[in-house]
């Protein structure tokens, strides 16, 4: 059994979601079990419409809601047989019709809670799970969609909600495993909803835990993440016109090129699999020829000390000075209290015995932390930050990687340093100018030459 998780562009109109019915197809041998995103960009369109109906913009909510519907309906009307197209054609206009009532809701309170929130994003999986089983169905393939809210139960933390996993496990084993060996089961990613039934989301990037999640539970013989690049890459195409194919790469790399900003994969999505010990492909549904990224549990042997750099932009950074001469007993905790009950995540982290510096990229509650911290301390803050990453399981038994790093480096002004505690990363803050230029420099440094057994 396999898992095939396809992304919003895997299944962004009905030319692509032939595509992703063509790759299943192929693999109908491994008794696949597939998790699908919502289309394109569904889902920044649902939560834009939310905001505008929760801030009194009834009229132009409903008319987003209705061409996202025009939408629906021209992609996917023409994929299944034509008997099951006025099933379908229903199955959306029952959907949008919810839809519209629930944004008409949102205007007469005046609010948008969390899980009035979680409520309207559900829609574009709950919508795409249909459409591609249908479409599979079109194809002569056994095809039937499953509501993950059914199957995927949650904490009450909307937006962001955690998976219990004891009850979500028993829920996955009982109702897919008898239908994989009859049928293609066809899930919404990123769906959930708590133990009562109410409709939860999995946060940023959740339909790939969404497929990790059912992975693990089934004990699946590999997880398969199709989107719209060739896998992992040295650096992103965008920035290094040279980045080479990442064949192999451990699930601590790629958990930590995924937290510093390489898209291609959520980090939670390894923790399930990490566990079980199942690996991971990053795979390309427009060139399903190409191998992908395979990712697994242990160490990959490779001669380059470095595996892929990665870029996060959009930092802040945040310098924390005592206002005493030296670093009082307690001030380190009094900082993180701050940044805890802020729900704020810290990325980077640098100390001297007077002063942090730390690294954000949520900024949401900014002038509630600075605020809070200017009770005790002199607070400076920098925006438009970028964090460069080298990452590589070498990179800690390299000597030199320090000097080649600030080497190549030349010219560029490094903000901030940090090694990470895993001593796979090694991590500067520079200006969100300067780091392409950065990422471009260190990757001639780093796969001038590369090992052929790793990249491609």
């Amino acid at each position: 059994m396999i898992v095939m998780k396809f992304g919003g562009t895997s299944v962004e109109s009905a030319e692509a979601i032939a595509r992703v019915c063509e790759i299943v197809r192929a693999r109908l041998d491994q008794q696949p079990v597939v998790v699908v995103s919502a289309m394109g960009k569904t889902t920044n369109r649902l939560l834009a419409m939310a905001r505008q109906a929760a801030a009194g913009h009834r009229d132009e909510a409903l008319r987003e809601c209705e061409e996202l519907h025009r939408f629906h309906r021209a992609e996917a009307l023409p994929l299944p047989k034509p008997e099951e197209r006025a099933l379908l054609e229903k199955f959306l206009d029952e959907h949008f019709r919810e839809l519209a009532e629930l944004l008409r809701g949102l205007a007469i309170l005046g609010e948008l809670t969390p899980r009035s929130l979680d409520a309207v994003a559900s829609y574009g999986e709950r919508l795409s799970s249909q459409i591609v089983a249908a479409a599979l169905r079109g194809r002569g393939v056994a095809a039937e969609a499953v509501d993950s809210r059914r199957l995927i139960v949650t904490d009450r933390r909307f937006t962001q909600a955690a998976p219990l996993f004891p009850e979500t496990n028993a829920r996955l084993r009982r109702e897919l495993l008898p239908l994989v060996r009859e049928r293609v089961p066809v899930l919404g990613g990123f769906i959930g909803a708590t133990e009562d039934g109410i409709t939860t989301t999995l946060g940023r990037g959740g339909s790939d835990f969404t497929a990790s999640i059912v992975g693990a539970a089934l004990d699946a013989r590999e997880i398969q993440i199709w989107t719209d690049v060739d896998g992992m890459l040295t650096a992103d195409p965008n920035l290094v016109e040279g980045a080479r194919r990442v064949k192999t790469i451990s699930f601590a790399e790629a958990a930590e090129l995924a937290y510093f900003g390489a898209k291609v994969l959520h980090p939670a999505t390894v923790l399930p699999a990490v566990e079980k010990n199942i690996p991971v492909l990053i795979l390309n549904s427009r060139r399903p020829q190409v191998p992908g990224t395979r990712i697994v549990a242990e160490s990959v042997a490779c001669r380059n000390p470095v595996k892929s750099i990665a870029c996060k932009r959009g930092i802040t950074v945040m310098d924390v000075h005592s206002t005493r001469m030296l670093m009082a007993y307690g001030f380190l905790h009094r900082i993180f209290e701050v940044f805890d009950e802020c729900e704020t995540a810290v990325d980077l982290l640098a100390t001297s015995e007077v002063s942090v510096s730390l690294t954000i990229d949520n900024t949401e509650r900014l002038d509630e932390i600075a605020a809070r911290l200017r009770q005790f301390a002199e607070v400076g803050i920098e925006h438009r930050q970028a964090i460069v990453c080298l990452v590589g399981d070498n990179i800690r038994y390299t000597p030199g990687i320090a000097a080649r790093t600030f080497g190549a480096l030349a010219g560029i002004n490094v903000r901030m340093i940090s090694q990470g505690a895993s001593l796979r990363n090694l991590s500067f803050v520079v200006a969100e100018d300067d780091a392409p230029r950065a990422v471009r420099a260190l990757h001639e440094e780093f796969f001038r030459e590369v090992d052929p057994e790793v990249f491609e």
